[in-house]
Order: C-alpha cells, then sequence, then structure tokens
C-alpha cells in the first residue's frame, strides 16, 4: 500500500522545494507519495538565527495550511530542522528533518563531522545536536564560507569546495562519517565520495531513508532499527 510524505521545506525557495521533491521522489521509490510544500513566509534561504526563529513558525504554518492529504509521516526539509520539536506536539504521525535523520545514519558509523554552507549554522547545528541526544556523536563541523543557496548557483565550484572542506572534517576531527548537510546540496555526496576516505551521507538521502522506515516500518533492515524509533 502506497505511504505519504508531507516535506514543508522552511524556506521560501520555491527551487529547493523542488530539488527536495525530485531526490525523495527518486530515493524513496513508488511505495510513497511525496507532498512537497514551500514556506508561505521567512526567509529565501535560513542562514542565521533570525531566520531559523522565523522559519520554525513556518514550518508550523505549512502543517495547517499545507496540504489536504494526511501524511504518514512529516520531513522538515532543511538542515536545521526549524520548528521540529513544537511540530511532533502539533500531530501524532512520525516528523523529523534533513540534520536529525543524517545525525541518526552517520552515528551508526560512529563520530561524524558535518560539513555545510554558512558560518552561522555552525552554533544552530551544535545546539540541535545536544537537543536531540547526538552531541558526544558530533566530533566537528566546517562550514564553507557560502550559503547552500550560493553553493547551488556554482555546481563546479561547490563541489571542489565541498569536497576540500570533506577531506578537513575527516582528517580534523578523525571522523568516521562526514554529513554534507544542506537540501540544496542534495547529490553532491555520491559525487565526492571517491575522494573522500569515510562515508559520505547526503542530508536529503538519509531523510529520505527515514521516510521509507517511517511509512514503512516493518521493511527496515536490521541496521534501520538499531535506529530511535521514529518520532
Amino acid at each position: 500500500m502506497s505511504r505519504s510524505l508531507l516535506v514543508i521545506n522552511p524556506n521560501t525557495t520555491e527551487a529547493v522545494t523542488v530539488l527536495l521533491r525530485e531526490h525523495l521522489m527518486r530515493a524513496a521509490g513508488p511505495d510513497i507519495k511525496v507532498h512537497a510544500v514551500t514556506a508561505r513566509f521567512g526567509a529565501p534561504y535560513i542562514a542565521d538565527e533570525a531566520s531559523y526563529a522565523v522559519g520554525g513558525h513556518a514550518t508550523l504554518d505549512a502543517w495547517t495550511t499545507g496540504t489536504a492529504v494526511a501524511p504518514d509521516a512529516v520531513l522538515i526539509g532543511c538542515f536545521g530542522d526549524p520548528g521540529l520539536f513544537a511540530l511532533r506536539e502539533c500531530t501524532s504521525v512520525p516528523v523529523t528533518g534533513l540534520a536529525e535523520a543524517s545525525f541518526v545514519e552517520a552515528s551508526r558509523h560512529g563520530r561524524f563531522a558535518i560539513v555545510t554552507g554558512g558560518a552561522k549554522w555552525e552554533a544552530m547545528l551544535r545546539r540541535l545536536a545536544l537537543a536531540t541526544g547526538f552531541a558526544q556523536a558530533l566530533a566537528g563541523i566546517v562550514t564553507v564560507a557560502p550559503t547552500g543557496a550560493q553553493l547551488a548557483a556554482d555546481p563546479q565550484g561547490a563541489r571542489d569546495l565541498l569536497t576540500q572542506a570533506c577531506q578537513e572534517a575527516a582528517v580534523r576531527f578523525e571522523a568516521q562519517a562526514v554529513i554534507v548537510g544542506g537540501a540544496a546540496l542534495a547529490g553532491y555526496a555520491a559525487l565526492m565520495q571517491a575522494d573522500v576516505g569515510v562515508p559520505l551521507i547526503d542530508s536529503v538521502a538519509a531523510g529520505a531513508r527515514w521516510a521509507l522506515r517511517a511509512t514503512h516500518p516493518l521493511r527496515a533492515s536490521g541496521s534501520d532499527r538499531t535506529a530511535p524509533p521514529p518520532r
């Protein structure tokens, strides 16, 4: 039986929503019907504390107005998961975000590092790792100066910059895995994997795998069952 996933993009950039939906549909396959909605207000791309706070409000707004179809699970399509805990209070279906889904997956390899765009994300991601119980598993964070939106505008330059950052994160923090975090960076991890000596976790792909577990729990593999249950 087909199940449904609601993806909420807390940014106002429709192109990011389209990218998310395409990658999630491809990764999840035909068993999940993906509904994606874009925030009605807020920042084009969340990159600081103020836009993050507004993004949490926009996530809740999208939940109440985004779709007439009752989903089986909800994925917040932003690496940073604005509104995660508030949304869990508003719904009984499983809810996570790109960051938490990535934390779960990366921690299976051991201590992990994060590479993402935008310097102000470091403090916000450390706070989220603490709140979600992954502070001890987080080895370190490398941020590159361009935001995710700026990286997406220059794919080859982004790939070169992110590859260097992933190599640095793996060596400097002795990480067993590196998360490539950001909705706009979907697909980059696979392109860079051959150049980095540890597993790279694509945050959007991790979100898709979480959705499969959350909506089809009986199909989870043995390794999936060791992860914290979808919430």
